[in-house]
């Protein structure tokens, strides 16, 4: 087994959504974070995220005033990637595009101290191998992919690239389950992983049907809610997360594997092109407010 207790200094790279919600998890549950973003301001309004996120956890009585600020405690901000030198776990979670996650890798891989330090990639289509093979230490790259929002979603999916160790599997493995407990799969190294390679084109489908004009977005969701008992219906989830990001996700999975299912409707595309993003920019398939 795994020694756990020598992977409690985690660094955290990008502090949008999904990196705010990893290092709030992490410093709730005892972890040494420090989150990395490319700009001060970035990184103040990382901080103001996140201390945001722990108020309302103590507004709703999830978390006590200690709790808040033993957590608040435990996490650092900075915008130079050489304060995450002496991290033994180092997770990025910046915009979900290739070449920008590639540069990252390269960085990390030179910043890190520890060669046997674990780093992981919350990528949710790119394949882990071409992240792990631009480092010195390919055996030591693994995927880490968490599911938004961060505090309230269980599942972490482990992807081993082909030259991923058993070892860091195993570290990876214990990291997510043991220390941030979270319950984990593990999953093949392919665009879209287990779960987005399902729910990807459902969604996709969703917009299809839209753009036809064969259905309404809210009866397409609410069908779903209430025919199929999901929390959420497919419009509802792709304002979620990002019409942005559901395209670069379909993107990446339909160049590996060149199947229409995967391709991103006209209509996604026209949204993402006029910042109809979703609850992040104020509108979506729905609107909402500021």
């Amino acid at each position: 087994m795994p020694d756990i207790p020598t992977l409690s200094r985690l660094g955290v790279v990008g502090c949008g959504l999904m990196g705010s919600g990893i290092a709030e998890v992490a410093a709730l549950r005892g972890i040494d974070v420090t989150v990395a973003e490319s700009t001060p301001e970035l990184a103040a309004a990382g901080r103001a995220r996140l201390v945001a996120s722990l108020d309302r956890g103590l507004r709703r009585g999830k978390l006590t005033e200690a709790e808040r600020d033993q957590a608040l405690a435990r996490l650092a901000f900075t915008h130079d990637l050489g304060d995450l030198a002496d991290r033994q776990v180092a997770i990025e979670a910046v915009a979900e595009n290739r070449e920008i996650k590639l540069d990252l890798f390269r960085q990390l891989d030179k910043v890190l101290a520890d060669p046997e330090a674990v780093l992981a990639t919350n990528t949710s289509s790119i394949p882990v191998v071409d992240l792990a093979v631009a480092t010195g230490r390919a055996s030591r790259v693994v995927g880490l992919h968490f599911f938004n929002p961060v505090p309230v979603q269980k599942l972490v999916e482990v992807i081993p690239a082909l030259t991923t160790s058993a070892d860091t599997v195993a570290r990876a493995r214990a990291f997510a389950t043991e220390l941030l407990g979270k319950e984990a799969i593990q999953a093949p190294d392919r665009s879209g992983f287990v779960v987005n390679a399902l729910l990807v084109p459902y969604l996709l489908a969703a917009v299809r049907m839209v753009e036809a004009g064969a259905a309404r977005p809210e009866d397409i969701d609410r069908g779903m809610e209430l025919g199929c008992a999901h929390p959420m219906g497919p419009l509802r989830l792709l304002d979620l997360i990002g019409l942005d990001t559901a395209q670069a996700v379909a993107e990446s999975m339909y160049e590996e594997f060149k199947e229409p299912l995967y391709a991103a409707p006209p209509l996604l595309q026209r949204m993402v092109a006029a910042g109809h993003l979703g609850r992040k920019s104020g509108r979506g398939f729905y609107v909402y407010d500021s």
